[in-house]
């Protein structure tokens, strides 16, 4: 089976503003398999989220290779990453902040759809069915992102992602601003989504609890560097990395 996606050596430098350079993302290679949930773990500053911006061209490398469903889409400009984004979204970590607080619900989501030429009787319809799919009451499609909680507003925010039935949904810290309760569900969701559509899933997560019974494999990143990687099962019960074993005793 060839991967869905493909990173080689990827690299990213950040300058302090004077000549010293530090490496963020240090040579980083990995590949995630078509209908495959592939999690990176690590703490705040491990380089997970700039490994994710790189792929989605919100930052450009500094070395390597992104492969997108076999194309090179490593030094593809804003105007040529529309295709793109048809195969891959994203969801954020703070949902109301990624919704334009002056748009309802419903219009946001519709957004994707209408840009891709579907008429907006047809598209709102195609909304309300992603409203129920993701628990979403019919009515919520006119509220705006500020009178719902959270965690329905995260619901909102996996509908909008995959409105345009992307292959690839990459999910950074989607659920680390929700309590444990709506944490549950949205994976939940997530499970019963990547089943129906048979989706690839990049989970996005410095929490080793959430991914253990989530994700077919794991990434272990550290310093910028992958430290350790493979079955979910296989690196949490039988850790390698120094580094493994202290984040799993930290939630131990």
């Amino acid at each position: 089976m060839e991967p869905l996606l493909q990173i080689s050596h990827l690299t990213k430098n950040f300058s302090d503003g004077k000549e010293d350079e530090y490496k963020a993302v240090d040579d980083v290679s990995f590949e995630l398999f078509p209908g495959e949930k592939l999690a990176i773990i690590g703490e705040s500053g491990s380089g997970k989220t700039t490994v994710v911006n790189m792929i989605t061209r919100l930052l450009d490398s500094t070395d390597g290779k992104i492969l997108l469903d076999g194309e090179d889409i490593t030094h593809y400009k804003r105007n040529k990453m529309k295709n793109i984004y048809r195969k891959m979204q994203m969801v954020f970590q703070t949902p109301t902040e990624s919704f334009d607080p002056r748009c309802r619900l419903g219009d946001a989501v519709a957004e994707s759809l209408r840009n891709a030429g579907i008429p907006k009787k047809e598209a709102m319809e195609i909304v309300k069915e992603l409203f129920k799919q993701c628990g979403l009451p019919e009515n919520f499609m006119k509220r705006y992102p500020h009178e719902v909680s959270g965690g329905q507003c995260q619901r909102a925010a996996i509908a909008r992602a995959i409105a345009i039935k992307p292959r690839l949904l990459i999910l950074d810290e989607a659920t680390s601003a929700l309590d444990v309760t709506v944490q549950a569900e949205i994976l939940q969701l997530l499970d019963a989504l990547q089943e129906e559509r048979q989706m690839s899933y990049l989970f996005i997560c410095h929490d080793i609890a959430l991914v253990q019974n989530f994700c077919d494999r794991v990434l272990v990143m550290y310093q910028g560097k992958i430290v350790e990687q493979g079955k979910t099962e296989e690196v949490l019960h039988f850790p390698k990395h120094e580094y493994t074993r202290m984040l799993l005793d930290s939630v131990l």
